[in-house]
């Protein structure tokens, strides 16, 4: 099968690749070699069009010819009539398109809006310093807990159950983050070539593992009124290995589903017995401070596979999360991630042990930040860019933004000024999502407008 490199795929791989004080070929050359240099872009991929590599890159096409030119003259690229211009030298695939490539350390003096993760709670401040850590009762056993400590896994229990979801022990598995519990569940259920139903837009980690594991990823689309029930009827009828969605907090839309659409849904999933990987890790980043429902208790457990985590509440450095599901799932789920890492420390979920009698305040505090943030973020937002427009009732870490422009090119021009964005591609199944960007709403007023004014300033002088 030959590769096709997306525009916007080759954006995000690209990183900030233009250096102060190299010319701007032999930069886009050098960067293009490290990509083929570690297999990102393979033997025998075919690289974009130079007209349309040029507009997402926000550089002229002779920059880009004379780029190919470069690594054509090293041997490393072949330019083929009627073919395009495919890599000849280079490592084999390393299954990746860069949708991740923010949560890389960011540069000195970088202006990072591309991740709506937030900073430590002052909950988890103040908790992780007061509360000693004993691990004496631990250190007469082996201290590995594949399924998570007992206590953790009963805390957790114990607080789906008061969320509306009864739940035991016996169906939790605590993993190391909630982007550990996604591919435990998507290795269970899904095998390269299977074919995996999503939303469209979806959570961009979601989309990169299902493609590192070589599944075909087809896609429903959502908007404001709610997901097209009979779209998902016909992707369900033809039997997909797994369906993944976000019902309570989406994720990067930050709409909740509507009561109605997730009974209909859960009912179709039941029916058809298509297993769902439901994403929660959102769902305490309420407008109201109370957690938003999900379809674990709308269906049968043996078919749902929930997704939770400590980060959005109190830390994404803790790596705490966890899948619930039916206690037979969990059985195979730590049999499988045995093999992978055998548990998580125990330091660690003693700490999100005595964090989790902390739930309500820190609820509260997240509602705080995020009500203040979303109103500030939305009033500089409108300042600087009186065309972007954005739906209301979103909730949660990010602003979901219709730019009306190409967000890539958007992402590009704002690398040359030191600030980092998340265009929309990078959360669609298929790099659509083309005029989207997501903003996060926690950042101080101040750098928010430093770095938008700074993106204008760019975009004029173009």
């Amino acid at each position: 099968m030959v590769v096709k490199v997306d525009p916007a795929s080759l954006s995000r791989m690209l990183g900030e690749w233009s250096q102060p004080g190299e010319a701007l070929p032999e930069a886009l050359a050098d960067a293009l070699l490290d990509l083929i240099d570690a297999g990102f872009v393979p033997a025998g991929a075919v690289l974009p069009p130079q007209r349309a590599c040029a507009a997402t890159l926000q550089v002229s096409r002779q920059t880009v010819a004379e780029a190919f030119g470069i690594l054509e003259a090293a041997g490393h690229i072949a330019a083929l009539v009627g073919s395009g211009t495919r890599v000849r030298s280079g490592r084999a695939a390393v299954s990746t398109d860069g949708r991740l490539f923010s949560f890389s350390e960011a540069a000195p003096g970088l202006i990072d809006l591309s991740t709506g993760a937030l900073p430590a709670s002052e909950v988890v401040r103040r908790v992780r310093l007061e509360d000693h850590v004993d691990l004496d009762e631990y250190f007469d056993t082996d201290g590995y807990f594949p399924a998570g400590l007992p206590i953790l896994r009963a805390a957790i229990a114990e607080r789906l159950t008061r969320d509306g979801v009864p739940t035991v022990p016996q169906q939790i598995v605590v993993t190391n983050g909630a982007q550990h519990a996604s591919y435990l569940a998507s290795q269970l259920l899904v095998s390269a070539g299977d074919t995996v139903l999503v939303e469209e837009p979806t959570y961009r980690g979601e989309l990169a593992e299902l493609r590192l594991m070589g599944a075909r990823v087809k896609s429903v689309p959502l908007t404001a009124a709610g997901l097209a029930l009979d779209l998902v009827d016909r992707g369900l009828r033809r039997a997909p290995a797994m369906f993944y969605c976000q019902t309570s907090i989406h994720n990067p839309t930050g709409l909740t589903m509507a009561p109605g659409y997730r009974k209909a849904l859960a009912a179709l999933l039941d029916h058809h017995g298509v297993p769902v990987v439901e994403d929660c890790c959102s769902y305490d980043l309420t407008t109201s401070g109370l957690p938003a429902p999900m379809l674990a208790g709308e269906m049968g457990d043996d078919l749902v596979l929930t997704i939770g985590t400590l980060s959005k509440l109190f830390w994404g450095g803790l790596r705490i999360g966890w899948l619930r599901a039916s206690s037979t799932r969990i059985r195979q789920l730590i049999e499988r991630r045995k093999a992978e890492d055998l548990a998580s420390p125990i330091s660690t979920q003693v700490v999100a042990t005595n964090l989790m009698t902390h739930m309500g305040e820190a609820r509260q505090e997240r509602r705080a930040l995020l009500q203040a943030g979303r109103g500030a973020t939305c009033e500089v937002v409108s300042d600087v860019f009186l065309a972007w427009v954005w739906t209301a009732s979103q909730s949660g870490t990010g602003l979901w933004v219709d730019t009306h422009n190409d967000s890539s090119a958007l992402a590009e021009a704002a690398k040359r000024v030191g600030v980092r964005l998340a265009p929309g591609p990078g959360y669609s199944a298929y790099d659509g999502q083309r005029t989207m960007l997501r903003l996060p709403v926690w950042h101080e007023p101040e750098s928010l407008e430093k770095a938008l004014r700074m993106l204008r300033r760019a975009i004029s002088d173009r």
